[in-house]
């Protein structure tokens, strides 16, 4: 008798379709970028993934309130959660300080609602010799919430755990009294231990400056030392698997210094505060009262591509959800004279007709 052979298909399932990563932290995107978690879920999603590893991203500071912060104990708690090796330079004495005001990562137990009677019953259920398996599970369940997430959730009010400080993976340098040419030496040696291998896994590391400029640094009036610095620090993390981020007063800066900083950034951000009383943008938006600032987004990285980001606004409230972590929204404006329905004027549109003259385009 003849064997029958299986009836196969010309077509196969190809799983190895679109680019892999294995690296924590990580996560692949288009034309071969790797993006790296901003530490905050709404701007990861607006940027289109994250920030572009071997990016530099400039922050530009309000001088009205300490909004940048925000941005950089989440990008910094981000990499501390991954285990990703951090760069840290700060203007004050003890930069060391500063990691004790990072951000825990919420984990999904922390929004499920706990009933009183709820222990004390399961108790009951589940036998005596076998409680201690039943704890074991529920340790490795918490270690997958807040190990394994490309961006976390972090709750501003609790501190980052001290276990995940103690793992010697920060490296802090004060800018209040060192030079201009000590911080670069500082930045080639940490980016020299995270060089970018093709074709292999290699860490991942980050790096952030924290008021990079301010006046207590001794580098405050040395433009060009300062444009060079960041020519050169551009350099080295394009050919490493690090992204740095650096926030800077530009208002204290002269408007062609600051201009010239903004054109060296890879992507651009800036974050403005609200004024507790006005009457005039709490009329225009809505949902004023909820927001704690503004974020607005200068330019987007591109890298390996002439294409530009198409973002679906440019300037976002940014809002603390159940008064604990970060989210952005689009501004939304309110409806004119407080009534319901469509919130733009009908006696400027260009298709409609007026009586007491023509239209002003």
């Amino acid at each position: 008798m003849t064997s029958i052979k299986p009836r196969s298909s010309s077509f196969s399932r190809n799983l190895l379709v679109g680019p892999t990563c294995q690296t924590p932290g990580l996560k692949p995107g288009p034309n071969g970028l790797l993006f790296i978690s901003s530490g905050i879920p709404d701007l990861d999603r607006i940027l289109g993934g994250g920030f572009c590893l071997g990016s530099l991203i400039m922050v530009m500071e309000d001088p009205e309130a300490p909004h940048h912060l925000l941005l950089l104990r989440n990008f910094m708690a981000q990499g501390l959660v991954h285990g990703q090796p951090l760069f840290f330079a700060s203007p004050s004495k003890d930069p060391r300080a500063f990691l004790g005001t990072l951000p825990r990562p919420i984990s999904s137990n922390d929004d499920k609602p706990r009933e009183p009677g709820f222990e004390q019953e399961k108790g009951l259920r589940i036998a005596w010799q076998y409680q201690k398996y039943f704890g074991e599970d529920q340790k490795n369940s918490e270690n997958r919430d807040t190990k394994h997430e490309y961006c976390n959730d972090f709750d501003l009010r609790k501190p980052l755990e001290r276990h995940i400080l103690s793992q010697k993976l920060v490296d802090c340098v004060s800018t209040n009294d060192s030079s201009i040419g000590n911080l670069r030496e500082s930045c080639s040696m940490f980016l020299a231990r995270h060089p970018r291998v093709d074709g292999g896994d290699s860490s991942t590391a980050r790096m952030a400056i924290q008021s990079f400029c301010a006046p207590q640094s001794e580098y405050f009036k040395k433009e060009w030392d300062v444009l060079s610095f960041i020519k050169s620090l551009k350099d080295m993390i394009r050919s490493s698997n690090t992204v740095a981020m650096i926030t800077f007063p530009h208002s204290l800066l002269s408007a062609s210094f600051s201009k010239r900083c903004q054109h060296l950034a890879d992507t651009l951000l800036s974050v403005k505060a609200i004024p507790d009383e006005d009457k005039e943008l709490e009329k225009l938006l809505t949902g004023y009262h909820e927001m704690v600032g503004l974020l607005h987004v200068q330019k987007v990285a591109r890298i390996n591509t002439q294409v530009p980001l198409i973002l679906e606004a440019s300037t976002f409230s940014i809002k603390l959800h159940k008064r604990r972590s970060l989210a952005l929204e689009c501004l939304n404006q309110a409806p004119i004279d407080g009534s319901s329905g469509s919130s733009y004027g009908t006696s400027s549109s260009c298709y409609g007709s007026s009586k007491h003259g023509t239209l002003d385009f």
